[in-house]
Formats: structure tokens, C-alpha cells, sequence
């Protein structure tokens, strides 16, 4: 048996049993695909790979079901990835570009992949720590007291309030505000807190009490806001993907429930692959997720991802389609964040 045609009869397989979620037999693969050969030489083909684990029988006289291991094959070999029709680009882009803030983007985000999946969505929220600063604001609310708005360039708003011990005026708050941003734009929030710590030495001595008191609180939320977020949508989908609860979707349920789990393995994912990362079934490395696949990539940032989207479904999922789908969702997620 040639390997191509080995690989032509698995990829066979795993998409009809995709489409059809029954077991796959010898002479449908024949009757429904141009594999150019008889179907006992397909159940030949079919014993070849059953022997190195790619396929395997549920139960006896039924057909044939792709593994983790064959569906790891098939994704690793797939030649293209399906591509979106025009009206699901167009209904990105208006379902997102409508978004009012970061919190907005994030759920609708979710329910767009979900939606166009019909899996779970899952999107993490952008996180000072991979974040830089785009503007930060000092306004008046009293003589002594001042709102601190930090509008990052992921679209993250953080708004906290300081008492001064000390009336500032409005020409020096303005001039405050001023040198702040020329220090802070645009550099990555780690690494502001030394910054912060030495700027209060560049002001004149009856501003430097009020510089200690913002550059500590600013300090102080970036050390607070670290907790890193995601949000799941289309749980729902699992129910209609075919999973038994007892079987297979009581699991998965608890599991997602984790996010420090779910977390951990989106990080190391990202990890593993800086552009769009399959784990298939037990690659998971959690049980709960045993029958399940997870799509994910990166979105904003220039140049590297500031947070992770991605998708959850059985491993009978259509990769193809799901790949495609995760990589618009979070490039269109990525261009609205910079706009």
C-alpha cells in the first residue's frame, strides 16, 4: 500500500465520519470518494492503518473510526485550510466592528466563533502584563483628589481613584500628565514600574510628593491586575456535537469549569505554536478533555499575541473549517483592538 493512498483513505474516513458521525465501512469510502481502487483493496488499506493505530473498529461488524493518532496525521498533513465565504468575512467584521468597548469585543468575539463553529468559544481577555501603555489621564475630582484612568493598547481601560496630600493645580496636573505619557507611551506595562519608581527624581521638588503618590498606585494596579480572564460561550454546542453526559460531557463540563486548567493549556499551546495549535484528544494531558480537540491562536498585538481565542469541540470536529474560522475571528478581533 502506497502512502499516499493511505493517507487519501484515512483523510476519506475522517471526513465522512465528521459529516456522518457513524463508523465507516469499506464500500461507502468507495462509492462516495474517487479513490481510484476496488473496495477490497480499500479494506486492505483500512487493515494497514488499523494496524499502525490511525483507525480502529468501535465494535464488531461495524466500520472504521479515526484515532487521536489519525486525526493527528490528518491535521498535520492537511494540505489547505477551508476558507470562509464571503458573507462569513463580511459577517465578522460588522458583528465586531459594532463593538462599544474591550468587554464587548471579548463576548461577541465568543459568541461569533461559537456561532460559526458550533463549539465552545473561548477567548482570553488581553492582560496588562502583555499589554503597553496608550494614553493615561489625570482628572480632577477636588482639590485632593484625582481619578487615574490607564487605557492600554489592547483597548483595556483600568480607572482608580487617588488622594493627594497636597492640592495640585491645573497647570501642574497638566504638566504632570504631560511627562507621564512621554515616559510611559507605549512601553509595556512590566516594565513601567521601574520607570515609575525613578520618575518622581525628574520633577521639581513641590510636585514630587504627587508623582510618588501616582507612580505608587500605578504600581500598585499593575501588580493587582494580573489575574489573567476568559470567557466561555456555546457550552450548549457540546450537547448538540453528539457527547452523552455520562459518557463524554459531564466531564468536559467540569473541566472547562478549571480555568486555571484551561488557562495552563492555552499557554502552552501558544507555546508550542506561535500560530495556530491543535491538541487532540488525550495531547490535552487532561482526562476530561480526553474526546476533545482545542483549536487556538493568538490575536492583537504587532507582532505577537497579547491573548488567545480559540475553540473546543470532539474530536470529530471539521478541522479544516474550525482552523480557518479561529484564524479570522482573531484576526478581525486583532484589527479592531488596534483600531
Amino acid at each position: 500500500m502506497s502512502d499516499d493512498r493511505r493517507l487519501d483513505v484515512l483523510r476519506a474516513i475522517v471526513e465522512d465520519y465528521v459529516h456522518t458521525r457513524e463508523p465507516v465501512g469499506s464500500k461507502l469510502l468507495a462509492e462516495r470518494h474517487n479513490l481510484g481502487v476496488s473496495p477490497a483493496t480499500i479494506r486492505n488499506d483500512m487493515a494497514a492503518l488499523e494496524e499502525a493505530g490511525l483507525i480502529a473498529q468501535p465494535h464488531t461488524s461495524a466500520g472504521r473510526i479515526p484515532t487521536d493518532k489519525g486525526y493527528r496525521l490528518f491535521v498535520d498533513r492537511l494540505a489547505q485550510v477551508k476558507p470562509l465565504s464571503a458573507p462569513e468575512r463580511r459577517a465578522i467584521e460588522t458583528f465586531l466592528d459594532a463593538a462599544v468597548d474591550l468587554d464587548d469585543v471579548v463576548v461577541r468575539a465568543g459568541r461569533l466563533l461559537a456561532q460559526l463553529t458550533q463549539q465552545v468559544a473561548v477567548v482570553q481577555y488581553p492582560s496588562l502584563r502583555r499589554s503597553g501603555l496608550r494614553h493615561l489621564e489625570l482628572v480632577p475630582m477636588g482639590e485632593r483628589r484625582l481619578l487615574v484612568v490607564i487605557i492600554t493598547d489592547t483597548g483595556r481601560v483600568e480607572q482608580r481613584t487617588l488622594e493627594t496630600s497636597q492640592v495640585v493645580d491645573e497647570v501642574s496636573l497638566a504638566n504632570l500628565r504631560a511627562r507621564l505619557n512621554a515616559v510611559a507611551l507605549g512601553r509595556p506595562l512590566p516594565e513601567l514600574k521601574s520607570i515609575l519608581a525613578a520618575l518622581p527624581a525628574e520633577f521639581a521638588p513641590e510636585d514630587q510628593a504627587v508623582v510618588t503618590e501616582i507612580s505608587g498606585l500605578l504600581a500598585a494596579t499593575l501588580d493587582k491586575e494580573t489575574e489573567e480572564r476568559v470567557v466561555l460561550t456555546g457550552t450548549a454546542n457540546l450537547a448538540r456535537s453528539g457527547m452523552r453526559f455520562q459518557h463524554a460531557l459531564r466531564p468536559v463540563l467540569e473541566a472547562l469549569e478549571e480555568q486555571v486548567v484551561l488557562l495552563g493549556l492555552l499557554t502552552e499551546m501558544a507555546e508550542d505554536n506561535p500560530g495556530v495549535a491543535v491538541r487532540i484528544g488525550h495531547e490535552t494531558q487532561h482526562e476530561g478533555l480526553a474526546q476533545t480537540s482545542v483549536v487556538t491562536t493568538g490575536y492583537g498585538g504587532d507582532g505577537s499575541s497579547v491573548a488567545l481565542i480559540g475553540s473546543i469541540g470532539p474530536t470529530r470536529m471539521d478541522y479544516p473549517g474550525t482552523i480557518a474560522t479561529v484564524r479570522a475571528v482573531a484576526r478581525y478581533l486583532s484589527r479592531v483592538l488596534a483600531t
